[in-house]
This record gives C-alpha cells, structure tokens and sequence, in this order.
C-alpha cells in the first residue's frame, strides 16, 4: 500500500495524535502509525495532571468538552512532612489550577477527534523504518496485517516515545544526550476506593516519599517509593497498604480509603534530554525527545507544549514556505523542556529519600520542605512551575 501525506507521525500517544489534530485544523494532512493496538494505547494508564496552559490548548482546539465535564480541577495540593499537612494554594499564588484527568481519557478524545475527521492512523504496525530522512522527501516504511505500506511525505514527526525507532533513527554521534538515573522507583496501585481527599497529596517520610492521586470519583491512584530493583512480588497488596497508611497518615482525623487494586506496576526514575531534536525533515517531540520523573507531573504536558511549538512551524512552511518556526524548533523547545527537568529534579530531591543519606542530608531537605511552606517567595515559585509556564506562541 502506498501514502503520499504532507506530515507523517510515529506514535498514536497525546503527542502525535494532538499534533495530527492541530495539522488538520490548519488544513495540513497527516498519517500516524502506532504498533500498539487502539485498545491498548486508550487503557494504557500514564500521567493525569494536566497544567493550565495544557487544559487551555486542548479546549481551544475542540478537544476539551469531556475533559471539562469529567475531569477533577484542582486548585491547590498539599505538602505532608513531620506529620503535618500544609496546603499549597494554587490558585491563590499563581491565579491558575491543574486538572486531574488521565492521559489514556486524553488518547481516548484525540483518536474519536481524528476518526471523526477521517484521519488516518494506521494501528498495530509491525517493522516501522525511518528512510532519507535529510532528503526533501522522507518515507517510513512497515508492515500491517502482512502488507507492506510506504508512506511518502514532507516531514516525519517522531512522537514514539523514550524507545520509539525516531530517535534510533538519528545516528548515535549526532546525538546530544543528557541522563541521571535514580537510585529509586515507584511502585504503583490503581484502586477501587473513593478519594480520601480533595487534592493530592504529596508525602516526605523517613521510610520513603509517598504520592496520593485519584483518577476518578471511585478510583484513587496512588504511588510508593521502592528501591530500583524492587520485585513486584515482594508487595502483596496488605503490604502496600500497610506501607501507604503509615506514609501518607498525619496528625489529625485524615484516613487513607482502601479498596480493590485494579492494576499494580513498579516505574524506574530517570531524567533524559536528547537536544538533537532535528535531524534533517526528522522532528522528535514528547518522550522521544525527553523524559521526567514523574513528582513534577510534567511528562505529558510537555509532549503538548512540543506538538503545539511543532504545530505552528509546520503551519507556517506549509502556508507560507518560511521555515524560521521549523530552524528554531529546537531552540525554543529546549527552554521549557530544561526549565521542566530542573523542576521535576528539584521535587524529586527535595522529596525522596536517596540510599546513603545521612542525617545531614535529611535536615537539608527538612529546611527546603520547610522554607517552601513558610515563605510566599518560595510557594509561588513552587506553584508557577507547577500550574505550568505561559505556552509558546
């Protein structure tokens, strides 16, 4: 089978199918190819807070109607440490909120958006190649229910995540590559339970940080600190909540809800940047490009900011055959993307508890914690970067 389109994109994830929209409402074709199944890219359960500029974006462009009317705005979250809870007040300091709503509910928006559009995406791709991708004329090539499929284009935006073929696809001494693994994970439970509360819920313990989230009015989403290398099977789910009470619990009348787990998974931390995000007509955004552990919620969000920066260089060459969008894609990207890791870093620090610290250590991040409740200066830079920074435009 053959394609001709004007932007061919790798992966089905926010990042491409956002980008295909956006493309369409310029009037600029698009085919995305995904390996994974439909099913699975719409349960695949990933990040859930979406920053303001996030929720403004997907409204403006047609998307936000249920993510309005489902999702959980919030307009502050609290900080747990020394067994008492201080509340961050979002709104308050920055004039802006976050929204609780799961990324597989934002896939879900985005592909009925694309098909009702008669998009194309082109689901469980198998042997998915980048050619030429320097020339003026790219191609990616694959295989769908034993078929061969060529696909001509201008451009290939590389949306396929941290180990996606886009990136592979650069050659490894052109690319410039930043990385700090962390000497932790996250386990993490979906559970049938009501919120216990109204926001979420950010924990320092001496045992481990802690995190609790909901998904939903029925389901909670809540996440424990576990070494690295950490087996699944050590934690039966009575161990989990055993260690989630005693966590996240606090001075007061405050109860952790329990209920039936409905998935369970342990999450490595890693901070990665690859700042060759062009290579010739090749284009990476979101997790291609950049990963974040995941305490500052900035993983999706900036796959958005991407796809919009992207968007609008596209937009700009197709409708005008400028290119000045496009020769500062990456420049401009990599501003908010380090400014984000920085962030993601610094909450991860302050937060966890790393192997060998000594009691030194622990005072430190007990100061910063404490100056971060106590000061307004430090509150409102808390909450800027956490509400997310203005879009690009």
């Amino acid at each position: 089978m053959q394609y001709h389109t004007q932007v061919a994109i790798v992966g089905a994830g926010p990042a491409g199918l956002l980008l295909s929209h956006l493309l369409h409402r310029q009037g600029i074709e698009s085919i995305i190819v995904e390996n994974r199944s439909r099913e699975y890219v719409e349960q695949r359960v990933r990040a859930g807070v979406l920053e303001q500029g996030t929720m403004d974006l997907l409204i403006e462009s047609g998307v936000g109607e249920r993510m309005q009317r489902e999702g959980l705005l919030h307009h502050g979250f609290e900080l747990r440490f020394g067994g008492r809870s201080h509340r961050i007040d979002l709104a308050e300091l920055t004039g802006h909120a976050i929204r609780v709503y799961g990324q597989q509910e934002v896939v879900k928006d985005l592909i009925k958006a694309r098909l009702e559009a008669s998009g194309q995406i082109l689901f469980e791709v198998q042997d998915v190649k980048l050619h030429d991708v320097e020339s003026a004329a790219p191609t990616i090539t694959c295989q769908q229910n034993g078929e061969a499929i060529n696909i001509r284009c201008n451009f290939i935006a590389g949306c396929d995540g941290f180990h996606g073929v886009s990136r592979q696809t650069i050659p490894a001494v052109l690319q410039k590559n930043f990385e700090r693994v962390y000497p932790f994970a996250w386990l993490g439970i979906l559970a049938q339970a009501a919120p216990s509360a109204e926001e979420l819920v950010y924990a320092y313990h001496e045992r481990g940080f802690a995190l609790y989230s909901m998904r939903s009015p029925q389901v909670t989403r809540l996440y424990l600190q576990v070494p690295p290398d950490e087996k699944m099977d050590n934690w039966p789910d009575e161990k989990i909540w055993q260690e989630l009470h005693t966590r996240l619990e606090c001075a007061g009348e405050w109860k952790l809800n329990q209920g039936p787990l409905i998935e369970k998974g342990i999450t490595p931390m890693r901070s990665f940047v690859c700042e060759t995000m062009r290579h010739g007509n090749l284009f990476l955004a979101g997790d291609a490009a950049h990963i974040v552990p995941p305490t500052g919620a900035k993983g999706m969000n900036l796959a958005v900011a991407d796809v919009n920066l992207l968007a609008q260089a596209l937009t700009q060459y197709f409708k005008t055959k400028q290119s000045t969008l496009l020769d500062s894609y990456t420049e401009t990207a990599l501003k908010r993307i380090w400014r984000a890791e920085h962030f993601s870093w610094w909450m991860t620090s302050m937060l966890h508890r790393f192997p060998g610290d000594d009691l030194f250590q622990q005072r430190l991040q007990i100061s910063q914690l404490d100056y971060v409740v106590s000061s307004r200066s430090a509150a409102t830079s808390l909450a800027e970067n956490y509400v997310g920074l203005p879009m690009h435009a």
